[in-house]
């Protein structure tokens, strides 16, 4: 007996992006769904042509989005898949899936770690410890839910998960004014989420995100180390990261083009985080 599967997508002006994805989930057996926050593009008449399950939701973050779509699409499938519009199934990702669905799951299997291969400006991103980089894209319905934060979320499952060795393509960016404009603006979420943290420490106890465990998952483990680079002085942090990262993790090797990756989004994110801390912390001092 066979395992169904439904693909949650969702949208905001990606007339540009759609496509692409759509035909990449095509290559699965599955119910497209797409949910869309208002886009004034032609985003909605592209996803018409791959499928009629479009609704409509306002934006207000992407994790209760997620939620969002988990909790009220009409969703019939065993196992959900959840994509953005710049993420690719590859071919490999699709054989494998469409294999593993053709038969049950192993009941105590709730959820799949998928790696993300990361495209920047047309090149992958294969060394610096960006790759392979997991996420649970892909759960029972009913055991998975996106954590609720502002930034870097990751889908939490409950139960165990296994890894899988096919990736999604990951397209970050159409260009580089789009790459800082969006991490400006990520930089500024992540900055309020570090400085909340600060006052409300116990949030990971509640199980609302996914814990941090050295020898846990790839996912639990990466965010292991993210709590400990969290606990480095201001300023400090992002030089020692890049360092490790361009360096020892050999970030060098992807060339110029994972220079200007690595040095911006290794270095330059996590030092722009840093600055809005500090200037978050100076205006509280002010009240």
């Amino acid at each position: 007996m066979s395992e169904s599967l439904d693909i949650i997508i969702l949208t905001f002006n990606e007339e540009r992006n759609i496509e692409a994805c759509l035909q990449s989930a095509a290559q699965l057996k599955a119910n497209i769904f797409v949910v869309d926050s208002g886009s004034a593009d032609q985003t909605i008449a592209i996803c018409q042509k791959y499928t009629s399950n479009i609704f409509h939701h306002p934006f207000e973050n992407y994790a209760l989005q997620r939620n969002w779509a988990l909790g009220n699409l009409p969703l019939t499938g065993s196992w959900v898949l959840n994509l953005d519009a710049d993420h690719r199934v590859t071919p490999e990702l699709a054989a494998q899936l469409n294999g593993i669905f053709s038969e049950k799951v192993a009941p105590e299997i709730n959820g799949f770690l998928i790696s993300r291969r990361t495209m920047f400006i047309n090149k992958w991103i294969r060394h610096g410890g960006h790759y392979p980089t997991y996420h649970a894209n892909l759960f029972r319905r009913g055991f998975g839910m996106c954590e609720e934060k502002l930034y870097d979320q990751h889908f939490k499952v409950t139960g165990k998960t296994q890894v899988l060795k096919t990736d999604i393509i990951d397209v970050i960016t159409d260009s580089l004014t789009s790459f800082i404009n969006r991490h400006n603006h990520w930089a500024t979420l992540e900055a309020q989420y570090q400085v909340e943290q600060q006052n409300a420490p116990a949030l990971d106890d509640k199980g609302q995100l996914v814990h941090p465990r050295l020898f846990g998952n790839p996912m639990e483990r990466r965010r292991y180390l993210k709590k400990r680079y969290e606990a480095f002085p201001l300023f400090v942090r992002p030089v020692i990261y890049f360092i490790i990262r361009y360096f020892f993790k050999l970030g060098f090797l992807d060339g110029t083009t994972g220079l200007v990756f690595h040095f911006l989004q290794g270095f330059w994110f996590r030092f722009l985080i840093d600055a809005k801390i500090y200037e978050l912390r100076k205006e509280a001092k002010k009240q």
